[in-house]
């Protein structure tokens, strides 16, 4: 461990190496902010390192291991509750999907959504709130307001 890596790739993303551990890891699509503390502490008790330690200060060696955790949490003793893709509709595992996989897997279940005909499909469908949201005033990206229009 002499020198810092300014780049680390990791799942298909580029990480900055010179942000500390956890942080580096929210630059994954699929990964936030509290995962990436749960991620980061186990990646840095495996290397005795702490997670506030620049991501470029692990071996290259460890790569593979990140990658790992980062796809298979619960393996690692990170919560159930944590994963972003919990008891899966197709298979019923607990799965944390990051990158191409999460965007692939959202489109699966809005078209699933979408072919029955549920609520919450049709919603998402025209681009409106799906979990009870007001809808009045707030949420209005690029779209007509009739709100405020007269009428002739």
């Amino acid at each position: 461990m002499s020198e810092i890596r300014n780049i680390v790739r990791i799942a298909g993303f580029d990480l900055d190496g010179t942000k500390p551990i956890w942080y580096a890891l929210t630059g994954i699509k699929g990964v936030g902010m509290n995962l990436a503390r749960m991620l980061a502490k186990v990646i840095a008790d495996k290397y005795n390192l702490s997670i506030n330690d620049p991501l470029g200060k692990l071996p290259e060696e460890a790569d593979a291991f990140i990658e790992d955790v980062v796809r298979n949490p619960v393996k690692y003793g990170i919560p159930r509750w944590a994963v972003n893709d919990q008891k899966d509709w197709w298979t019923g595992e607990d799965k944390h999907l990051v990158g191409t996989d999460l965007e692939t897997h959202l489109m699966a279940v809005k078209k699933r959504l979408l072919e029955i005909r549920s609520w919450r499909g049709l919603r998402l469908a025209r681009g409106l709130k799906v979990r009870g949201q007001r809808t009045k005033s707030h949420p209005r990206k690029n779209k007509i307001s009739v709100v405020g229009r007269k009428k002739r």
